[in-house]
């Protein structure tokens, strides 16, 4: 499919929420919701559709020590080039639900363990560990997982989903 016959599309898609949205609400109603564009306004960032199911991914291969509320606040700070600066681990720390003497090095663990696991990449810098990040396609890590392991139900649905939205593993 080219980019403009998927652009149309897409045009076509929003045009039919939009036409959903004010069938089911007034006019009235509809401006006095408190909703957003992010191609407007700014503090919005583009995350994958599938998160949910990366979460769940990242969180099964980290028993004991869940990493997903992490790797959403490293999303809540990349923009379009995947690449992140860390200057202020603490801050980081606490968005990903740290508290205490050990917030720091308990996110530092778990920065640790999604490297390991192949979703973010990182360069020391100023700041120490983890002062440069670029995260890696979710979708990728997960689909080259499971090449060398059997396919389960979180597989299978996160293959659904993306079928559904028209995405791909790679």
């Amino acid at each position: 499919m080219s980019i403009r016959s998927k652009k149309a599309g897409m045009n076509k898609a929003a045009e039919k929420r939009i036409t959903l949205m004010e069938t089911l609400w007034t006019e009235a109603e509809l401006a006095s919701f408190h909703t957003w564009d992010r191609k407007v306004q700014n503090g919005f960032t583009t995350i994958p559709r599938t998160m949910t199911y990366i979460g769940k991914f990242i969180n099964k291969h980290s028993p004991g020590k869940p990493l997903s509320d992490t790797y959403l606040t490293l999303w809540c700070h990349v923009f379009d080039e995947s690449f992140i600066e860390i200057k202020n681990k603490n801050e980081f720390a606490t968005e990903s639900g740290f508290s205490g003497e050990r917030a720091v090095t308990t996110w530092t663990g778990r920065m640790r363990k999604l490297e390991e696991l192949g979703f973010i990449k990182s360069k020391d810098g100023s700041s120490g560990e983890f002062s440069y990040l670029i995260i890696t396609n979710p979708l990728k890590v997960i689909h080259e997982h499971y090449q060398n392991h059997p396919k389960d139900a979180l597989y299978n649905s996160l293959a659904a989903r993306l079928i559904d939205i028209g995405g791909t593993f790679v």
